[in-house]
């Protein structure tokens, strides 16, 4: 299990490097580089309306990818979707400016953006269910704990390279090739995981289900419908919450308060890192107190959390910003440190890639793709950008009342065996 964990985390991690790293560059230079011709505010939005294409990809790249793990195996969507994500981020790395080959440039960008999506569509759900099918039930949330922490990795990753990057160059050096090296290093990175990868075997409850799915996208269609869009709906706060932090809060502190990019990205990813720390803690809360209530309680926190977060991000004070980001992380990872044993659990094994992938992505696209665009434009006034904060608070009342109607899946305790008693295997 340790190995397998350890495969599923670092292609996790990985993977969101590719997918963080577009963020981070979107937040603070893609705007001028390649709509030149916008105003700042136009351009931020320009870039992120291309950070928003890779989301609208991951729906379509879980029904591939997820076709692929529900017919053929959970092992090979861990490779296919791992090469892709890494040969697109390298060619992010290499398109020239709109200076040099005008309107072509974003163009390329929005389509290797897709790209990365796709590939991310199907990471997700490959390795959650490569560790959730060898997991035995009552640890199952702990070892599927494991890809969860890769996000923050991968995020620590990408924007640690960036800190390091704008800390040691000038602006000009920054502008002209620097913000391309954490593109170029995902090849090195996308191989090693693959590397890693080789010697995982397939999952034995894919073995064990016989005839697969004919066309496993219309059986979820036909049969877990509501399942899907009550796990989206679910999902979409946590997307939201920690897309506004990791992205929309760089571009508007640099942007709009003036602070300094390396103290933006050091404040973020000290609560980032703090959130991955805890990340396993609270998957053993779910694998001892059930899924469902963990999330309702962190869906809630975020409801609470949003207007004091933004009041902090208002001040430009950095160690108040990182309580107010460490307040949201905190009430992000208690709902996420379960979702990979969760969602899992929701579906039957025959189309459970399928179902558990797309059910996360369209909660990306619901949550993470709309919401830098949205609130670049609520926090273009004066003053503390409240409809911010009024926007995530919807949302999270929203995916509040969707946990709400999902049901409990934790596996229910093995009774301890009388005197002399045969033993009770643990359910599957």
């Amino acid at each position: 299990m340790l190995r397998l964990a350890a495969a599923s985390l670092a292609g996790t991690a990985i993977e969101f490097y590719d997918f963080f790293v577009y963020g981070t560059a979107a937040a603070l230079i893609l705007g001028p580089l390649f709509f030149p011709t916008f105003s700042a505010v136009a351009g931020t939005l320009a870039a992120f309306g291309t950070f928003g294409a890779g989301f609208l990809a991951r729906p379509l790249g879980s029904v591939v990818f997820g076709h692929i793990g529900d017919r053929y195996g959970r092992r090979p969507v861990m490779f296919a979707s791992l090469t892709l994500t890494g040969l697109a981020t390298v060619a992010v790395g290499c398109v020239p400016s709109y200076a040099s080959i005008g309107i072509t440039a974003p163009v390329l960008l929005l389509v290797l953006r897709f790209l990365q999506g796709l590939g991310l569509g199907g990471e997700w759900g490959g390795a959650v269910l490569l560790t959730a099918e060898h997991a035995p039930a009552h640890r199952r949330g702990l070892w599927t704990s494991f890809p969860q922490i890769g996000p923050s990795l991968g995020f620590l990753l990408a924007n640690g390279i960036v800190l390091a990057l704008s800390a040691g160059l000038t602006d000009a050096q920054f502008r002209d090739w620097g913000w391309r090296v954490p593109f170029w290093g995902a090849g090195l990175l996308a191989l090693g995981g693959l590397l890693l990868r080789t010697s995982l075997a397939e999952t034995p409850q894919f073995h064990a289900m016989g005839e697969p799915a004919g066309l496993p996208l219309l059986e979820v269609v036909r049969g877990h419908w509501r399942l899907v869009l009550l796990t989206a709906g679910a999902l979409a706060i946590g997307y939201a919450v920690f897309y506004s932090v990791s992205t929309w809060s760089l571009a508007y502190a640099t942007e709009r308060l003036g602070v300094d990019r390396t103290v933006m990205l050091t404040c973020v990813m000290a609560a980032v890192a703090i959130m991955g720390v805890l990340t396993p803690f609270a998957a053993l809360l779910g694998d001892r107190y059930g899924r469902r209530p963990l999330c309702l309680v962190g869906c809630a926190a975020t409801v609470v959390w949003m207007f004091p977060m933004v009041a902090l991000l208002a001040t430009a004070q950095p160690l108040l910003m990182f309580a107010g980001f460490l307040g949201a992380m905190l009430a992000f990872i208690s709902m996420f440190a379960v979702i990979a044993a969760y969602l899992p659990e929701l579906y039957e094994p025959r189309v459970r890639c399928t179902g558990a992938a797309v059910g996360y992505n369209l909660g990306g696209v619901l949550g993470g793709a709309l919401t830098p665009i949205v609130a670049t434009a609520l926090s273009r006034g004066d003053g503390p950008p409240w409809g911010v904060a009024a926007y995530l608070t919807g949302i999270g009342l929203l995916s509040l009342a969707c946990f709400a109607l999902l049901p409990e899946t934790r596996p229910a305790p093995v009774a301890q065996p009388g005197p002399g008693a045969e033993p009770e295997a643990a359910p599957a």
